[in-house]
């Protein structure tokens, strides 16, 4: 194993979760295959202990490449759904409270500590924002994390969790490709099959499965293709999902086909918000030497170093080339001392 998580943290995180009434499980902005599937995988083992638990899509609807996983239909989305009265809430995937959509303003009283937070992550810029924080940069996904806790609370893995683990593992490691895939990450993966996962519906509705509007919305993206120095970047406007009738989770996987460009050390994608006011931006690099969680940090945002992103506020052509200007400034910039690389756990916060 290259990592382990504490007896003691898995015992922290046991104690709260399955002494909860109501558990909620708000996911990520734009959430992602290891951000939706690790908390269904959660609601379903704690349902064995009679635990009710719902994850929540906090800032739009549930990605049409997500609805193959198993227990789809308990997934709330926030402003459609009523919220259940919840005691405890369990962020799986998220390393800033921030990173919660519309849910992050209109919750921010309970987002403050009144009800206790148990965080499960693997982003290195976590700031251990729980009750209770396992936080463990060397997985290669959350789904990594959560099975390990399940083996350690002795919860059955069922074939149903077994395949939303596997969606999450292969999601954020791109199908085993990613440099965060270990000897460790592949037997896990071995064993959700083994444990009755299906690889096949996940690798189609991940990778290979696509509506013609993500054709074109990438058309789009492509066609808005520029440089600036050695970063390649593009900008996808609120105009061109709408010619292209594509939802955003459609994006999903474009800024990582532009990272692989020759002559690139950055990629750069600029997601135009819906007010037109400003962006979120996504950023990927290729190279060890480059760092994009530090520069992501910059602009208050974070993630992996080869994944990471933040928002752009301002929508004029001048704020999107003083963000350029900024990000050339910091890739060229000595590397900075990343965050402590290790899970903590702080009791009653």
């Amino acid at each position: 194993m290259t990592w382990k998580i504490d007896p003691d943290e898995a015992a922290a995180a046991r104690g709260r979760l399955h002494g909860a009434r109501t558990v909620l499980m708000p996911t990520h902005q734009n959430v992602d295959a290891d951000g939706l599937s690790s908390p269904i995988a959660m609601r379903q083992a704690l349902a064995q202990v009679g635990v009710d638990a719902y994850p929540l899509v906090t800032d739009t609807e549930i990605p049409s490449s997500l609805k193959f996983l198993p227990d789809i239909d308990a997934v709330l989305v926030y402003g459609r759904d009523p919220l259940p009265d919840y005691d405890l809430i369990c962020m799986i995937d998220c390393a800033d409270r921030r990173r919660l959509g519309r849910f992050s303003k209109d919750e921010a009283d309970k987002l403050d500590g009144s009800v206790p937070i148990v965080n499960i992550d693997h982003h290195v810029t976590n700031d251990r924002f729980g009750a209770v924080n396992i936080v463990i940069p060397d997985a290669a996904a959350a789904a990594e994390i959560v099975t390990e806790l399940l083996r350690a609370w002795g919860t059955v893995i069922t074939p149903p969790i077994a395949q939303s683990l596997l969606a999450g593992l292969y999601g954020d490691t791109l199908g085993l490709r990613t440099p965060s895939t270990t000897s460790q990450t592949i037997r896990t993966v071995a064993d959700l099959v083994d444990a009755g996962g299906d690889l096949m519906p996940v690798v189609d509705c991940l990778f290979r499965l696509k509506p013609r509007s993500t054709v074109c919305l990438w058309e789009h993206g492509l066609s808005n293709v520029s440089w600036a120095g050695q970063i390649i970047w593009t900008e996808l406007t609120r105009a061109g999902f709408r010619d292209c009738g594509a939802a955003m989770d459609e994006a999903e996987g474009f800024v990582n086909f532009l990272a692989g460009t020759q002559g690139s050390r950055i990629a750069v994608i600029l997601y135009q918000d819906e007010d037109e006011r400003g962006w979120r931006v996504s950023m990927r690099s290729l190279e060890t030497a480059v760092d994009v969680s530090a520069i992501a940090a910059d602009f208050g945002g974070g993630g992996h170093p080869r994944a990471a992103g933040m928002h752009l506020d301002g929508h004029t052509r001048a704020d999107i080339d003083a963000f350029l200007h900024r990000v050339a400034e910091l890739l060229e910039a000595p590397p900075r001392p990343s965050p402590a690389r290790a899970a903590v756990v702080h009791a009653g916060r």
